[in-house]
């Protein structure tokens, strides 16, 4: 239920956010639905200490997105977990409940699943997910809901469910045919980089997915769809995790 009364302040929390397609986003949602007394701004705080500070200038906050790099550096700062997000451990939504607890979610989940499933055939049975962060355990969490087995590449890996950039060979690239960059490589200003990965072993039954959104076609997927691959940018995810984050807000 969506009250109208009172003012009801929402935000981003994150690290150089200006950048930010959420303020934007839900601007436009709140003047859409004529809800005047609902604001939206970002906290961009350079270190996760002073997150408590935030909750104590702000009393009317009823909920916040959580963006990179604060993801799993904000669960000790919270009261509880839903289900799915204590199981990723990572948050990306949290809810401030009638108690005034602080309760941790995670909607990213829901905004992969549902923008990349279309895409998916029979032959799309293993993913590489580059990056370790937050978001990419949502994306391996989503992935492992729908039977689709997957590695973490990352520059130092950890356990054998992470493996280095540099073992990336022609018969891993092969068997692997779903990709996604979960890293900020090629995020505005930076455009020219991306992630070090053999491109030349990329095909027509390659999906490559960039969580990235601006620019709208990064070096990474521009370079997948020259070697005649699906490619598919962050924007419509992020479109669906905003629309599931005011779902738990509002519930």
């Amino acid at each position: 239920m969506i009250e109208k009364g009172k003012n009801k302040l929402f935000g981003l929390l994150g690290k150089n956010i200006s950048y930010s397609f959420s303020r934007g986003y839900f601007t436009k949602k709140f003047e859409k639905l004529n809800l005047k007394n609902h604001k939206y701004v970002n906290f961009d705080l350079q270190k996760i200490e002073d997150f408590p500070t935030v909750i104590e200038q702000h009393k009317d906050l009823k909920g916040i997105n959580v963006t990179i790099p604060y993801k799993q550096d904000v669960i000790p700062f919270l009261d509880k977990l839903d289900k799915t997000a204590e199981e990723i451990g990572a948050v990306n939504t949290i809810k401030f409940t009638k108690r005034g607890n602080l309760k941790g979610y995670n909607s990213d989940v829901v905004g992969f699943e549902n923008s990349i499933i279309p895409l998916l055939k029979k032959h799309h049975k293993k993913a590489l997910i580059l990056g370790t962060g937050g978001a990419s355990k949502a994306i391996a969490y989503a992935f492992k809901k729908n039977k689709i087995a997957c590695k973490l590449v990352s520059r130092n890996p950890k356990g054998n469910k992470e493996i280095s950039y540099q073992s990336l060979t022609q018969k891993i690239m092969e068997k692997y045919t779903i990709i996604v960059n979960a890293t900020p490589l090629g995020t505005f200003p930076d455009i020219e980089k991306y992630p070090n990965i053999p491109y030349q072993f990329i095909t027509k039954n390659h999906i490559l997915y960039d969580l990235i959104y601006n620019p709208e076609l990064t070096m990474f997927l521009s370079k997948g769809k020259e070697n005649g691959a699906v490619i598919k940018n962050g924007s419509e995810m992020l479109e669906l995790q905003a629309e599931e984050s005011w779902r738990i807000w509002n519930n």
